[in-house]
């Protein structure tokens, strides 16, 4: 072994860094025994571990800079009158999200999923409240982790809280966009505040948290268990199908639909915040998808390179389809719905980046490009809901398209560590053989439609009843800026006048 380099050689400088970071550089446990190899065992695991804190904070800030990003696209896809209101939603939601899930959110979701080896093991999250059903045990929440206290006031268990919590808030922010323009913001403060307590933890429990859809597979040998890699169903899908339940409560805006039933189009006032914010997004995403992996050392992670590719090529060919069939429908291409084509292709990735090839990889983008365009005509004209940026199709169809596709397109090649949810072997979609994981995934989406929706739907319609969802009719047509927050988005804006359509619903709505 070459001799490390003394102080006097050190102090003449290291321009090339061949003499910097040496065995010297290795704390010892008892200084009187010196360097032992139980000291630089104890080393080179600190530094596996520290690379894979470091990547996953990382990441986690990579997803958090995505508000900006949602904010600038649901703002620059409203009204000028409500800039104000749909930026403050986006910033507040960030709070309202934070603060439950530090108070119980986080402790429903991961009180229980201790067993991390790339995060140190987690142990302190030991807490699983189980059910025993059919001679099985099925975990149903966690119980661990409240204000981060008692043993959880732990390095692990504080990286894996921050992580988490980001995609907790963006799921939250997705029911902002579909809500603008008229959701009351003390109702929307107190939603948000339900949802980052119960309804996302519960369901992230279920699917990340070592709950009873991660068992299907251990328990009822379906595939490996639902497998979602980074939030197609937990956050996407969650979100979306959330923002439907509050939506189909609050009704659509003044003058959208026509006695008829047919819809009027409500233009943003911002194309290029739009496409802006999208690109924010497409690069927050690179947090989402390859932070997945909650490390890049072991076990597996160096597929943080494959998922990122997946990530892009999703991306790319979800523009793709939704540039090409609006050009097709309409005989131009649309930038709202090509950046909603982004936007889609990336939601659809997140759950099968992990387990999928570049090929499939473009496919299922392709495909989220064409069904978020299909969605929202649909959502719009057939379900009568009215959602300013089309979050329900983005996030809630493209979400449920991403789960999906993990159960028909993985490809047997992502070992991480051996396992996927405790069941030995990599997680194989029906193309590639097994078909028993293509029905995992349909129990996730069968308990997305039939819980989450319904529970978001239950828990909302309460809040209509006690504090009323929506602003008034006169609020609504000043624009919310000034009534609810006080102040104007852009105050020296000249505003230009509204379309008749909208005058005339506008007065009948007032009268």
């Amino acid at each position: 072994m070459a001799k490390a380099p003394s102080t006097a050689d050190l102090q003449q400088g290291d321009p090339g860094g061949s003499a910097t970071g040496t065995i010297n550089d290795v704390p010892v446990t008892d200084a009187k025994i010196g360097l032992t190899l139980g000291d630089v065992a104890n080393q080179v695991g600190q530094n596996k571990i520290g690379i894979n804190f470091t990547w996953t904070l990382i990441a986690g800030f990579l997803v958090m800079f995505m508000q900006a990003g949602f904010a600038m696209v649901e703002a620059g896809l409203c009204r000028v009158k409500n800039a104000n209101h749909t930026y403050m939603m986006n910033f507040m939601v960030y709070a309202c999200g934070l603060f439950a899930y530090w108070i119980i959110g986080f402790a429903i979701q991961m009180g229980g999923a201790a067993g991390n080896g790339n995060l140190g093991g987690l142990q302190p999250l030991s807490g699983e409240h189980t059910l025993s059903l059919f001679g099985k045990t099925w975990g149903i929440f966690g119980q661990k982790g409240m204000f981060l206290s008692g043993h959880t006031y732990d390095v692990g268990v504080m990286v894996i809280f921050l992580f988490q919590m980001v995609f907790m808030d963006t799921a939250l922010t997705i029911v902002t966009g579909a809500c603008a323009e008229r959701w009351k913001f003390l109702t929307f403060c107190v939603s948000s505040v339900l949802m980052g307590a119960f309804t996302y933890p519960i369901f992230a429990n279920w699917a990340w948290g070592a709950g009873w859809l991660s068992q299907l597979g251990t328990n009822v040998g379906l595939g490996k268990g639902y497998c979602d890699f980074a939030g197609s169903g937990v956050v996407h899908a969650v979100g979306g199908l959330t923002a439907l339940a509050v939506a189909l409560i609050i009704g659509p805006r003044i003058g959208k639909f026509n006695r008829d039933g047919s819809s009027n189009p409500i233009i943003g006032h911002d194309i290029s915040a739009v496409l802006i914010g999208c690109f924010i997004l497409a690069f927050g995403w690179f947090g989402f998808n390859p932070g997945s992996t909650l490390g890049a050392s072991g076990a597996g992670c160096l597929r943080i390179g494959s998922v990122a590719v997946n990530t892009m090529l999703a991306g790319c060919t979800g523009t793709f389809g939704a540039m090409l069939f609006m050009w097709a429908l309409k005989g131009k291409p649309d930038a709202s719905m090509s950046g909603n084509g982004l936007l889609a292709g990336l939601v659809a990735i997140t759950a099968p980046s992990g387990f999928v090839n570049t090929m499939s990889s473009a496919i299922i983008g392709f495909i989220a490009g064409v069904l978020v365009c299909l969605s929202v005509s649909f959502v719009e004209n057939k379900l009568k809901v009215d959602d300013p940026v089309g979050a329900i199709s983005v996030h809630g169809a493209c979400g449920l398209w991403g789960v999906l596709s993990v159960g028909l397109f993985a490809d047997g090649k992502s070992n991480y560590g051996g396992a996927w949810n405790g069941v030995t072997g990599s997680v194989t979609g029906l193309f590639y053989g097994d078909a028993s994981q293509l029905v995992a995934q349909l129990v996730g989406i069968a308990t997305l439609i039939g819980f989450v929706f319904t529970f978001s739907f239950a828990l909302n319609w309460v809040l209509e009843i006690l504090l009323g969802q929506r602003v008034s009719a006169e609020t609504e047509v000043a624009g919310l800026d000034l009534p609810e927050m006080g102040q104007l988005g852009y105050p020296e804006f000249v505003f230009r006048p509204e379309p008749d359509f909208l005058v005339a619903a506008e007065r009948v709505a007032v009268a």
